[in-house]
């Protein structure tokens, strides 16, 4: 089982990577920045309701949130194709580096 705290952690990285601010987020899920606070400090845990909420919000899978998964989807219909292959392969480099960071090549 995760921590409350590991959940806190997930929880602000995205946010602040969607740039709201916690009373944005807040009023976004019909609850007190207080809250959100408590969520991102790990005092406390979200309902499941709320949870489902701060999913659709974020645009994340709670598996993710959860520490279930590392993985987190990307939409790239803002970006043209040009753009959009070039941020894949970039994606793509990373994921070569790391393998090779790995077998210690």
């Amino acid at each position: 089982m995760i921590g409350m705290e590991y959940f806190g952690n997930k929880l602000k990285a995205v946010r602040k990577a969607k740039k709201l601010t916690q009373a944005e987020f807040a009023k976004a899920l019909g609850v007190s920045s207080s809250i959100i606070a408590a969520y991102e400090q790990g005092k406390n845990f979200p309902s499941v309701s709320i949870l489902i909420e701060i999913c659709k919000t974020l645009g994340v899978s709670s598996d993710y949130l959860l520490g279930l998964s590392d993985e987190i989807s990307i939409k790239l219909s803002g970006l043209s194709e040009e753009e959009a292959q070039a941020f894949l392969q970039l994606i793509g480099l990373f994921e070569e580096n790391r393998k090779l960071l790995r077998s210690g090549r």
